[in-house]
């Protein structure tokens, strides 16, 4: 247990901190990747990180993507690469909110686990308050003395999940396997553990055994199709999603992205008529999301049909009042109107919502300039370039 500790220290210092160590004696995958990335040893990285196969005695390697990516390297190709990702679709970013509403932890793992009942009633109260950190040291300390309980290992990944350690959760979960195979929610959390860590190679394999596990689940086969758009196979995206919805015709994300497919495929007749769609579906559902009609208001903006575009920015709004890119967008259309004051604000809002979104800074830089103010101009611009500089570091 004292390798799983070392682990996750490792790989939290080196989320949190991407400098400095104070692990040089710790020989675990996770130091030795800290270690490659700190002296720029990216080829040595690399060969860290890969996940190996569950036989190998349930070590858990790593691989990481090269980190010495380019920044932008002058004004001009800036503003270029700007204007065409002002211009793409909304739901670039819905995938990992979606991975990150879709997992976590089973609820049934506290009560199943091997923990004394004041143990587990700590815990519970723990995760009731939030304080995921503290439920980690607990459960690694039970760890400690029960080295042999995948149960304690998944229910931790689950915790780890809910913290945001995606590194560290998909660390547990692989130890755990090792000991005794995932159970689907586990797996399922794995799976969208290796999502939010941008490895797609990682996820497809676990969310294809789910996927052949239960093949009447929607939602597999939706993330299946997920992977395949971001990867801009955008037919196999469709066959996919399509299979998706005929297991469950009132899947609204599914239905949503095939709007999007389509859309990349420059099919705006077949893309509209799934975005209404899933807006329809949306409007149905308990608890609506924000994306269908902002997707929607999107396409509609691009089309130049301002006022029924607003009309369904605004619905967005609707459903989550703090949603920052709804706001970018309506300042973006606004700004289209010739309604600039209006435009500028709901650009101030959208970048004090999210301040690490680069969007809203470019859009207002367009505004200023066009006003004659240079100073604001200039600055909004640097942030722009700032935060999209940040973003592609992540």
């Amino acid at each position: 247990m004292r390798k799983l500790a070392c682990d996750l220290r490792a790989a939290e210092h080196f989320r949190v901190n991407k400098g400095g160590s104070s692990l040089a004696g710790c020989r675990t995958p996770a130091a030795m990747l800290h270690r490659g990335i700190r002296g720029r040893q990216y080829a040595s990285a690399l060969n860290e990180l890969a996940p190996v196969a569950p036989q190998t005695n349930g070590l858990f390697g790593f691989r990481i993507v090269d980190c010495g990516q380019c920044a932008i390297r002058n004004l001009k190709s800036a503003i270029v690469f700007a204007f065409l990702f002002l211009f793409t679709t909304a739901e670039a970013q819905e995938g990992t909110h979606g991975a990150r509403q879709d997992a976590g932890p089973e609820s049934a793992g506290l009560y199943t686990a091997p923990l004394d009942a004041a143990l587990r009633t700590e815990i519970e109260g723990l995760l009731k308050g939030r304080n995921y950190s503290r439920a980690e040291e607990l459960l690694a300390s039970a760890i400690e003395k029960n080295p042999a309980s995948s149960q304690l290992l998944t229910l931790l990944g689950g915790i780890l999940f809910l913290d945001g350690k995606y590194l560290n959760c998909a660390i547990a979960m692989k130890k755990s396997e090792a000991l005794t195979p995932l159970d689907e929610r586990s797996r399922f959390t794995l799976a969208m553990s290796y999502v939010l860590l941008k490895r797609s190679d990682w996820a497809r394999p676990e969310l294809e055994k789910l996927a052949a596990g239960d093949p009447q689940k929607a939602l597999y086969r939706y993330w299946i199709a997920r992977l395949d758009y971001d990867a801009l196979q955008y037919p196999a995206a469709i066959a996919g999603l399509q299979k998706a919805l005929q297991l469950d015709p009132g899947f609204v994300r599914a239905r949503d992205n095939l709007g999007l497919c389509y859309e990349a495929l420059g099919k705006h007749t077949e893309a509209l008529e799934n975005y209404k769609e899933a807006v329809r579906l949306n409007r149905q559902a308990p608890r609506g999301s924000p994306w269908p009609p902002l997707n929607l208001a999107v396409l509609l903006l691009k089309s130049g049909k301002l006022d029924e575009a607003e009309a369904y920015v605004r619905e967005s709004l609707r459903y989550d009042p703090a949603f920052a890119q709804a706001h970018c967008h309506l300042g973006v259309l606004l700004e289209k109107q010739r309604k600039p004051e209006e435009a500028v604000k709901e650009l101030d809002q959208a970048a004090t919502l999210d301040p690490a979104y680069p969007d809203p800074h470019y859009a207002l830089a367009r505004i200023y300039r066009k006003r004659g103010d240079l100073d604001k101009a200039d600055k909004a611009l640097a942030t722009f370039l700032k935060l999209k500089s940040q973003e592609g570091k992540k």
